[in-house]
């Protein structure tokens, strides 16, 4: 497997974390801690951009459920990009394609993010 590689950037919508590589039981964690310290605020969006995933365990899907949890906990939003076809079939069976919202690129995701009103 190839250790993961974790970027992140701020847009107006919020925070992108960018993941490349194996997504599993050794590297779920570190995306974990790195959450707090997003400075994802209300109304803001969370995205979790797979494109460059290359494999992910059920430590990887944990992870994107603690990523939810700590956004909704902010009373933020959360999106995922660029969800590989082996993960996505496993959402499907699972039932997590009811609970994450899925865009094909990061940018489209920024671009459906609507800020909230008053």
């Amino acid at each position: 497997m190839n250790r993961l590689q974790v970027h992140t950037r701020n847009t107006p919508a919020g925070p992108v974390i960018e993941l490349v590589g194996a997504f599993d039981r050794l590297s779920a964690p570190g995306v974990q801690a790195l959450l707090p310290g997003l400075g994802l605020l209300a109304g803001q969006q969370l995205v979790i951009d797979l494109t460059g995933v290359t494999f992910c365990d059920s430590s990887g899907i944990t992870a994107l459920i603690a990523a939810r949890n700590h956004a909704l906990a902010a009373r933020a939003g959360m999106a995922l990009s660029a969800v590989p076809d082996r993960v996505d079939r496993t959402f499907r069976v699972i039932g997590l394609d009811q609970v994450f919202t899925t865009h094909p690129t990061a940018h489209a995701a920024e671009l459906a993010w609507r800020p909230p009103v008053g």
